[in-house]
């Protein structure tokens, strides 16, 4: 097992000058040296195929106990040079000063066959200087929903962080899950996050906070450098052109989880990808009975900014943080400014590209957008899955419209039945629309499967793998892993992982809300 490293972060970027762990405001540097805690036996027990491959590693390599001992936090790689890097952030619209990785450790950075760049990334490997006061450990439910999540969203076509492996720890963590006064011992886990930058938006706050324009400008002009290399130009224009581009990618990004029906729960800006990826997978959801009020994140219960239909709003707002903490680079703010503007056209053109794609259509006319959002309506008031009204649209007839394709994609039978006449009034403008499109039957069916998945990571199915797990029974972690390399497909044999959240599962912990215990 070797790697080719290449660990621009620490040889370009000013570092803290004291290694380890002990807690401290760290200034002047984007990162501390910092060595993984080991842990009691360590054992991979799952990983993702397609990124082993993409990082040149076997299956061989990965049964060997050196892989185990490397990314489970007890050994390193030639190469490896690990560090927790220092950013801020704002946290449920508050300023929230120095957050940093308080449980992720950075193992270095690889260059892949065809020269591209990975991080590799230890979650759950012990305290860092960022930890504030935790112990910096994972528990094996967080670490089987980031694992599972990652790849599932790769699959899906979301842009995300990956993830290589899960190595449970054979150590308990102590966690009180719904911060109630009741702790618990866990077992622990620890996940290989990979991507090629772990920049986040809070990485350029800190620097604007402390008034350290020297910093802010040292990391914005490695940052065009090592990931944005295509941007060429010098001065204003340049980081002008990045801002922009920054806000187109956020732009789709938003989309892409708005299209599949998923919610983040935690959009801070230190959660914020600068390459416009899923970054920090917590208490994350998707919409089973469509309600765009709705978050899977108990700590936001009551005010809902991160409810699902507000993620494009959020999305502005963080930004326009990133556009204020970067404004010292700029003479003026004009540039900024239209960058948040580029993000709003290029989320409304991909809202658009949505539209036509999930309702088969050739393209979004000005009338699709109000088609869409009546589906929508008619979802909200009859308390119908999204997932699942979607992709019944396969089964509507522009000739003869009927809702028995929706028949059973709804939470209430009552409200079901009281929506009815909602639905057979949406059904004959769509299929009025259809037999207007110039796309043929065949055409039109692939537009939808490709845009409306039939598999999705529900969490009562991941909280399903995860009481396994906690038994030692993996094998429903990696049934998962399997079902969610295909989301679009039918996979016959595998249709109870593509019908409606069970009724036992609408109040149980982790199979609808979720809290930031990790």
């Amino acid at each position: 097992m070797r790697f080719r490293f290449d660990n621009a972060f620490l040889r370009e970027l000013p570092g803290d000058p004291e290694h380890g762990a002990r807690l401290r405001q760290v200034e002047g540097a984007l990162y501390s040296r910092v060595q993984p805690t080991p842990v009691s036996s360590p054992h991979v027990v799952a990983w993702s195929a397609e990124m082993a491959g993409t990082l040149g590693l076997s299956p061989e390599d990965i049964a060997t106990p050196q892989f185990a001992a490397v990314f489970g936090g007890n050994a390193l790689a030639e190469g490896m040079q690990p560090w927790a890097s220092n950013y801020g952030g704002h946290q449920f619209g508050v300023w929230a000063g120095q957050l940093g990785d308080g449980r992720a450790i950075s193992l270095g950075e690889v260059l892949d066959g065809q020269g591209h760049r990975w991080e590799l990334q230890l979650k759950g490997a012990g305290p860092t200087p960022y930890s504030r006061g935790a112990d910096g450990r994972a528990v094996l439910r967080s670490s089987i929903r980031e694992f599972l999540c990652s790849e599932a969203m790769h699959h899906l076509g979301v842009p995300t962080t990956r993830a290589l492996c899960l190595v449970a720890t054979g150590e308990a963590v102590v966690r009180d899950m719904f911060y109630d006064g009741h702790p618990r011992d866990e077992p622990g886990a620890i996940v290989c996050r990979v991507a090629p930058s772990f920049i986040r938006f809070g990485h350029f706050e800190l620097p604007y906070a402390r008034n350290d324009v020297a910093l802010l400008r040292r990391l914005a002009d490695f940052t065009l450098r090592r990931d944005f290399p295509h941007l060429h130009g010098e001065g204003e224009r340049l980081y002008a052109d990045w801002f922009d581009e920054v806000c187109e990618r956020t732009a789709h990004l938003l989309a892409q989880w708005m299209r599949v029906g998923f919610v983040h729960g935690v959009m801070n800006t230190d959660n914020m990808s600068i390459l416009g990826l899923t970054i920090d997978y917590g208490p994350y959801g998707w919409i089973d009975d469509y309600d765009p009020d709705w978050t899977p994140n108990t700590t936001d219960a009551l005010r809902r900014r991160y409810r699902f239909g507000q993620q494009p709003s959020v999305a502005w707002w963080n930004l326009a943080r990133l556009a204020s903490a970067i404004s010292p680079l700029f003479a003026d703010t004009a540039p900024l400014q239209a960058g948040l503007e580029r993000y709003a056209a290029a989320w409304e053109a991909a809202d658009r590209a949505n539209v036509a794609a999930k309702l088969g259509l050739a393209q979004c006319r000005d009338g699709d957008v109000a088609l869409r959002d009546g589906l929508h309506a008619w979802m909200h008031a009859a308390s119908a899955d999204m997932t699942l009204t979607w992709r019944a649209l396969l089964a509507v007839d522009p000739a003869a419209p009927s809702p028995v394709p929706f028949a059973d994609v709804c939470y209430d039978e009552a409200r079901r039945e009281g929506a009815e006449p909602l639905l057979r009034d949406w059904l004959e403008r769509y299929a009025r629309r259809l037999r207007e499109d110039p796309l043929p039957p065949e055409s039109r069916h692939a537009h939808l499967r490709a845009a409306n998945p039939k598999y999705v990571l529900r969490n009562y199915l991941a909280q399903e793998a995860i009481d396994l797990a906690e038994q030692g029974d993996y094998t429903r972690v990696h049934e998962l892993l399997d079902i969610m390399r295909h989301p679009y497909d039918e996979q016959p044999g595998r249709e109870r992982y593509a019908r409606k959240r069970p009724d036992w599962a609408k109040q149980r912990p982790g199979c609808s809300m979720l809290s930031c215990s990790s």
